[in-house]
Order: C-alpha cells, then sequence, then structure tokens
C-alpha cells in the first residue's frame, strides 16, 4: 500500500460515515485512528449523541463483524466471552462463542459491569477494536474502571453536542425516514485484510529520534506537573507514536511531524491522568493541563 493509497482509503471511510453520523467528526477521526492503531476506545458522553450510530457505521464501512453488549451489574465474564456447554449426542463440552468475537465490538455503558467482566473483553480476532462507552453524569450504580484498566484504553474520546446547523440536519434527516438501525444507505469501503494492510503501513510510518524525544517528553512532564497526582504511564508515550504514525498517514506522509502528535496528546492521555483533589476543587480538568503541557514543552525542528 503506497502512502496515497493509505490516504485516499482513510478519506472514503471516513466520508462514508459522513453519510450517516452528523456532527461528531471528532468521534469519526478518533474511532478510526483507533481501528488502524490496533487499539481499544473509551467513549464518553450523554446518551443520544450517536454513540452506537458512529460504532455501527465504523463496523459496515470497515466490512468488519460487529457485535454489541449492554454492560449491567450482573453481566458474567462467560456472558462476553463465552462457555462451553456439554452437548448429551456427542458426550463433549462445546464452545459457545460469546461476542466477543467479533472485529468491533461496542461495549455499551461498560462502567455498570464489575471489573471482572469489564476486564473479559480479550483481543481475539483481529482487527480487533473494542469501543467502549460510558455516562459521564450518571454514576449510581456504576463500577468506576480501575486505572490499570484506563491506561489499557488506546484513546478516551469526549461526545460532545452537536452545533445547531448539525442538530438541524440530525433531525431533518429523521423526518424524512432515516433508520439509524438498519445504516442500509452505507457500503463497505473495505474488508478486514485491507484493515489489516492498513495497520501494517502506519507501523511503517518514520518517526524521527526527535520526534519521538518530543513525545517522550510531553508523557513526562504529566508526571511533573503541579496539578497531577498520578502522571502517564510510558505505554502512554507508545500510544501517542501509534496515534501520530496513523495522522501522518492518513495525510499521505510517510514520517511522523509534531503537528500529528498535538492533536493526539488529549485522547491518548486525558483518561491516564489523576488530578489532584485541590485541582479538581479549582474546576482544572485534564485537557486544561494537557493543553498548558503542550504549549510549554519545546517542538522540535525537523531536518529536511
Amino acid at each position: 500500500m503506497t502512502p496515497d493509497e493509505f490516504a485516499q482509503t482513510y478519506d472514503r471511510l471516513k466520508q462514508e460515515m459522513a453519510r450517516v453520523v452528523v456532527g461528531q467528526d471528532e468521534l469519526v477521526d478518533g474511532v478510526l485512528v483507533a481501528l488502524i492503531a490496533g487499539g481499544h476506545v473509551l467513549i464518553e458522553g450523554a446518551p443520544g449523541l450517536g454513540k452506537t450510530l458512529v460504532a455501527r457505521a465504523l463496523a459496515v464501512a470497515a466490512g468488519s463483524k460487529f457485535k454489541r453488549v449492554q454492560f449491567t451489574p450482573d453481566l458474567m465474564p462467560s456472558d462476553v466471552t463465552g462457555s462451553s456447554v456439554f452437548d448429551r449426542q456427542s458426550s463433549a463440552f462445546t464452545f459457545i462463542a460469546g461476542p466477543v468475537f467479533a472485529q468491533i465490538l461496542l461495549a455499551d455503558e461498560i462502567n455498570r459491569a464489575p471489573a471482572k467482566t469489564q476486564s473479559s473483553l480479550l483481543a481475539l480476532p483481529k482487527p480487533f477494536t473494542v469501543l467502549a462507552t460510558q455516562n459521564p453524569v450518571e454514576s449510581q450504580g456504576t463500577y468506576p474502571l480501575p486505572e490499570a484498566q484506563l491506561d489499557r484504553f488506546l484513546m478516551k474520546l469526549l461526545v460532545r453536542h452537536p452545533s445547531r446547523d448539525e442538530e438541524l440536519t440530525i433531525v431533518r434527516g429523521h423526518a424524512n425516514g432515516f433508520d439509524p438501525a438498519v445504516l442500509a444507505q452505507l457500503s463497505p469501503v473495505v474488508t478486514p485484510a485491507t484493515i489489516l494492510e492498513m495497520q501494517a503501513h502506519a507501523q511503517a510510518i518514520r518517526v524521527d529520534d526527535a520526534v519521538i524525544a518530543y513525545i517522550v517528553d510531553l508523557v513526562r512532564q504529566t508526571r511533573d506537573d503541579r496539578a497531577i497526582e498520578l502522571g502517564a504511564s510510558p505505554r502512554a508515550s507508545i500510544s501517542l507514536m501509534k496515534t501520530a504514525q496513523v495522522v501522518a498517514a492518513s495525510q499521505g506522509r510517510a514520517f511522523v511531524t509534531p503537528d500529528d502528535v498535538k492533536p493526539m496528546a488529549a485522547p491518548v492521555l486525558r483518561h491516564r491522568l489523576m488530578l489532584h483533589p485541590d485541582a479538581q476543587l479549582q474546576g482544572i480538568s485534564p485537557d486544561d493541563r494537557i493543553a498548558e503541557i503542550v504549549a510549554r514543552v519545546a517542538v522540535p525542528r525537523l531536518a529536511q
């Protein structure tokens, strides 16, 4: 796959999803980057903002098998992974695969299930991406994800309300008969084999030592920031590099620049930071601290 072929395929995936997803450009970009980078995504947003629609549209456009699991307090790990059932005719146990045997899995309201079930999302088929959702407001009857588990998500994406014009477009579409449950108007743009090819291409994008140092400096600053109690781990540095490689590839380039890294800083780092209680009382958010860190870390100049 050439750089131009990668960029064109990425654009076709994005355009196909945009046919049914309105006003969520950051979310569409984020899940595409995660799919190609080979990571999982935690999506936080209020109900009714299109999280499920984005997941289904991604699966259709990527030609991938899709499954959805509604996480509840009584959901067991075997409900996700599957279980062995005794067959009397053959006098043997037969494994019944659970929904995790998909390529794109929507874990809806993942924080409503206990930790043992949250951790059962195993990376079995390839490509395989989990899109896990949670409500930022409602906390009753939930099990917050532990820091160690949060760190395993490549990115955390925030779903915001659409603009007035975007909301008008959404409502007009439903008035004209749009049914988000069918997605009949979408067609597969690629196959899972193509996604694997895109993943291999992105992993081969060159990252100069100066850019690697820039990524490491950004992440290390989260450990020294006065408002942050727990900074990001080296896994965050790796995730930031992988996502920047996809961004660079989506623009048809064979190398990463600092400008590819900057837009990925907040999605990759925001769920990995624990703020000091005083900072939380002052209304400071992880995104505030990340923006300040990005602003103060020196940007390297790359040799032409």
